[in-house]
């Protein structure tokens, strides 16, 4: 699944290929992929064209598109959707869902997903936010994230620290992979409980998930397969920095330990045994 670094690529380059553009057609080639557009396929297409993408937004890992002051095209990967900035004239893809055709003459936006677990919808904005996604938290690269409240959230939550970190109604944007890649640079382990964390210990584990967050948009984030591109169809590449996650039995880069794997919430969580010491 797509996290923070990833779909803020995939917004990147939204806001460089489609902003300011003029919608002149939509085309809808899977009911699924609109499936929470309850209106239905012809509704969709018929108040997108005419209307302009404004600009290009993301919080945590939904994406929209305003098209002004009062709706938005909002979208979610899930775990193979794509939005690929093409050519007009390009073959259409095997696995295209909804194609967006523009008045200029220029690129498509089209959003391909093999899986269809990905979804776009058109709805209404709410404080400049899509009403779906509006009990979303703030992702830590917002301004309206607050420190002092999520630390204060956190121990009051009485839960692991991971479990907590993957609450997106806690912080937003943050899934398996950059969870254990914060809690392997801040030398916790993913069980341990939230109330036990003094307040530095929160700063030092925001500053990781900071760090690793960033690190991977630099690098285009993490793709593990080529169901994940950015709006070209290029991969990134942070998988060669990870630390933790995928590693099972690697060495750790800190101390040599080899990197353990244990079962968690359906996934997995990656730790080091020595640096990352399991709650007594």
């Amino acid at each position: 699944m797509p996290e923070l670094p990833e779909v803020e690529v995939v917004r990147r380059g939204l806001a460089e290929w489609v902003a300011g553009r003029e919608i002149a057609a939509a085309e809808v080639f899977h009911p699924r992929a609109i499936r929470r557009h309850e209106p239905g396929a012809d509704e969709f297409a018929a108040r997108l064209k005419g209307r302009v993408i404004q600009e290009a937004r993301r919080r945590g890992k939904y994406l929209w598109l305003p098209l002004g002051p009062d709706d938005a095209l909002l979208a979610h990967l899930g775990m193979s959707g794509q939005l690929l900035v093409v050519p007009p004239d390009s073959p259409l893809e095997k696995h295209l869902r909804v194609r967006l055709a523009f008045a200029d003459g220029g690129p498509d936006l089209r959003f391909v997903d093999q899986r269809t677990f990905g979804h776009v919808m058109l709805t209404r904005l709410v404080g400049g936010v899509p009403e779906p996604i509006a009990h979303i938290a703030p992702d830590p690269f917002e301004e309206a994230f607050d420190d002092a409240v999520f630390a204060a959230k956190l121990r009051a939550k009485h839960t692991e620290i991971k479990r907590a970190l993957l609450d997106q109604s806690l912080i937003s944007g943050v899934g398996n992979i950059y969870a254990d890649e914060a809690l392997w640079l801040a030398k916790l382990h993913w069980a341990r409980p939230t109330h036990t964390l003094t307040k530095p210990k929160i700063a030092e584990l925001l500053a990781a998930v900071r760090h690793v967050m960033g690190a991977a948009l630099q690098q285009g984030g993490t793709s593990f397969d080529s169901l994940y591109v950015n709006v070209n169809g290029e991969s990134g590449y942070f998988e060669r920095s990870l630390e933790a996650y995928g590693r099972r039995d690697l060495p750790c880069s800190r101390c040599g330990t080899p990197i353990k794997r244990e079962a968690f919430m359906n996934r997995s969580s990656y730790f080091c045994p020595r640096c990352q010491r399991k709650p007594r």
